[in-house]
């Protein structure tokens, strides 16, 4: 059976507070970052993989091009105080910028979940098997309390399509409660910025993105990603905190490479198998992505400054955005917030 890796899930976690869909009891976060337990030697490994690729580290940058301007935020997609300072520090850019183009603005957010609404076979499992049947006893029973954890109940999760529990699974339970309300990441507070200062703010893909994600990927793959984030679930916060912490430092592809170093000790893995899984998922879930985008913001440069609100991931690595501008004859300049 393909394994896909686990917590990679956590890429998807803006597509899950997208939804608002449940509501879930609240507990305080209280992980602590993985990476202060690594000896020496793999902390050195994590650091020079990521060293190895174009642009990786920063999350704030400036693209220029003759007369044409994109300022580029790479975003954290849940709340976090740390936001304000840099939404602060951002705020010009955002006001003199004649587009903001975001992963999902607010049209597109209101017709994903419109089409959810006309269309609930896009999240909910209407025919056939339902996910008790479809996974081992042992896994259901994993699954169904890691939900319930959420404040899930089984008969409703059973229902879930694969790819939607990936969704849910990637954000723990100490953060579901900003399901109930209206989490804002640094996306979102660019928007409501951006918004209240009548700039237009477009999509950079569109907005039903997610479902052919999920399309490239086989059930078995999808049913394999589930388990094996299940076997990790103990350390969800963990995950989540290392994941918070590398952003806020600038290392967004460190906290990448911190994944796959670790996957490498995962049993039944070799580390060919470890490394051709993350090459589907980064050109999956980010290459392919990128390379879409840069003819969305360059066209959108041509039409007067440009600022671009997106996953911090997106920014580095040969097939990153930074790198697919410098490309395409744009000189890139670190942002120093």
């Amino acid at each position: 059976m393909p394994r896909l890796l686990p917590r990679l899930a956590l890429l998807f976690s803006a597509f899950a507070l997208s939804f608002q869909l449940f509501s879930g009891a609240h507990a305080e976060c209280r992980g602590e970052s993985i990476l202060g337990d690594l000896p020496p030697e793999k902390l050195a490994a994590i650091q020079a993989a990521a060293d190895a690729v174009p642009y990786p580290t920063g999350n704030f940058w400036r693209a220029t091009r003759g007369d044409q301007v994109i300022t580029i935020a790479g975003t954290y997609h849940l709340d976090d105080p740390r936001h304000a300072a840099n939404l602060a520090a951002l705020t010009p850019s955002i006001l003199s910028a004649k587009t903001v183009l975001v992963e999902a603005g607010p049209e597109d957010t209101d017709a994903l979940q419109a089409l959810i609404a006309k269309d609930p076979s896009k999240i909910i499992i209407q025919t056939g098997p339902t996910l008790t049947d479809q996974l081992p006893p042992e896994v259901w029973t994993d699954l169904s309390t890691a939900l319930a954890n959420r404040g899930i109940p089984a008969f409703m999760a059973a229902k879930f399509k694969p790819w939607y529990v990936i969704a849910v699974l990637s954000v723990p339970p100490c953060l579901m409660a900003e399901l109930k309300g209206e989490p804002k990441g640094l996306d979102g507070m660019v928007i409501d910025t951006a918004t209240a200062a009548n700039i237009p703010v477009r999509g950079l893909e569109p907005f039903d993105t997610i479902f052919r994600i999920f399309d490239q990927f086989s059930d078995e793959e999808i049913i394999s990603m589930i388990q094996s984030t299940l076997a990790l679930e103990a350390f969800a916060e963990d995950q989540a905190e290392t994941l918070a912490e590398g952003y806020f430092a600038g290392e967004s592809r460190k906290i990448w490479e911190l994944t796959r170093v670790m996957s490498y000790d995962m049993p039944g893995y070799t580390r060919a198998e470890v490394d051709a899984e993350f090459a589907k998922m980064e050109q999956i879930l980010i290459a392919d992505r990128n390379r879409a985008w840069i003819p969305v913001l360059t066209g959108a440069a041509q039409e007067g400054p440009v600022f671009a609100a997106f996953g911090a991931l997106h920014l580095s690595g040969e097939a990153g955005v930074l790198n697919l501008l410098k490309a395409e004859g744009f000189t890139l300049e670190e942002l120093p917030l």
